[in-house]
This record gives C-alpha cells, sequence and structure tokens, in this order.
C-alpha cells in the first residue's frame, strides 16, 4: 500500500482524534502536571469551618488578600454614615453571578452581630433605630460572591469599629 498525501492526512488526523482527548484528560486529573491535582476552584481553598452565620470560609493567601477597615461617622440626623476603605477587593454589582472570583463580592455589616445590610457599594447610612443608646459593634465582613467568607489564616476578613450612642444622640434626653 502507497502512503499517499491523503492515507497520511486522514492518519495524522485519526491520531489526533484519539490523542487530543486523552491529553485533555490527563490535564484536568493533574497527571500533566507531574501527579499533582489541579484545584477545580482556583480561588482559594473552602475549609470545613465557618462564620457565626454558617457560611464557609474561603481561605487564600495573605498576600494580596481582601483587606477592608469600617469607619463610622454620626450624621446630622442622628443615624451614622458606614465608609468602607477596601484594598485588593471590588464589590460586585447587583446581579452577578453567583461564582467566587478572587478579589470580588460583597459585604455584610453587622451591629452587635446582627446582619442589618449586604453592601454592594462602599456606603451606607445606618438609621439611628439600628443603634439605641449605649456602645455597639459595628462590623464589616467580606464574601465572596457564592456566599463564602473570605478567610486569611483561618480568620474572617472583617472589620470593627466601636460606636457610642448618647442620649442627646437618640433624641431620648
Amino acid at each position: 500500500m502507497s502512503w499517499t498525501k491523503w492515507t497520511r492526512g486522514l492518519l495524522a488526523a485519526l491520531v489526533v482524534g484519539v490523542l487530543l482527548p486523552l491529553g485533555a484528560a490527563a490535564c484536568t486529573s493533574g497527571a500533566a502536571h507531574g501527579g499533582t491535582t489541579v484545584s477545580p476552584s482556583p480561588v482559594g481553598k473552602v475549609l470545613d469551618d465557618t462564620d457565626e452565620t454558617g457560611r464557609n470560609l474561603r481561605e487564600v493567601a495573605q498576600r494580596n488578600a481582601p483587606e477592608v477597615a469600617v469607619e463610622v461617622i454620626p450624621d446630622s440626623a442622628g443615624g451614622w454614615d458606614v465608609r468602607l476603605t477596601l484594598r485588593h477587593f471590588r464589590l460586585s454589582p447587583a446581579g452577578t453571578r453567583p461564582a467566587a472570583a478572587i478579589g470580588r463580592g460583597l459585604a455584610h455589616l453587622f451591629v452587635d452581630g446582627h446582619r442589618v445590610a449586604r453592601l454592594r457599594t462602599p456606603t451606607y447610612h445606618l438609621g439611628a433605630g439600628l443603634v439605641p443608646h449605649g456602645t455597639h459593634q459595628v462590623t464589616v465582613r467580606l464574601y465572596a460572591d457564592d456566599g463564602t467568607v473570605w478567610a486569611v489564616r483561618g480568620k474572617p476578613v472583617q472589620s470593627t469599629a466601636d460606636i457610642t450612642v448618647s442620649d442627646a444622640e437618640t433624641g431620648t434626653g
């Protein structure tokens, strides 16, 4: 049998058709990377640990990890203005697909451990009715769009500010 250009081309197409799927399978199984398993999610590692709301922690390396700082300032109407300072993190707009993406997600705002808002912008007005007379903790915690909590060294990425509401601020004095 003579090897014509046509039969060599057909043979090459058959070889590619057989070997290509095997190569793809090797890549997903980790065989192409020296036997190490390739993570299906390149976005940190989901831990068994959870925060107090029951959401799993998503561990990321400290280098370039999301960071948040919270500032709470009284406003003239008796409420509070909450301002976030974010580093290595962008707040996702409403309607974002519920999947983790490095450095993206939303923030949850807690007052004394109770969630009062999901934040997709770095500012929020906290009404006076949510913080009665006394000292309160205002905490902002960062979440991935899939609902997991961003974490570094097993601790949620968050920031807390203490505020004290006097009688004059509540209008009861």
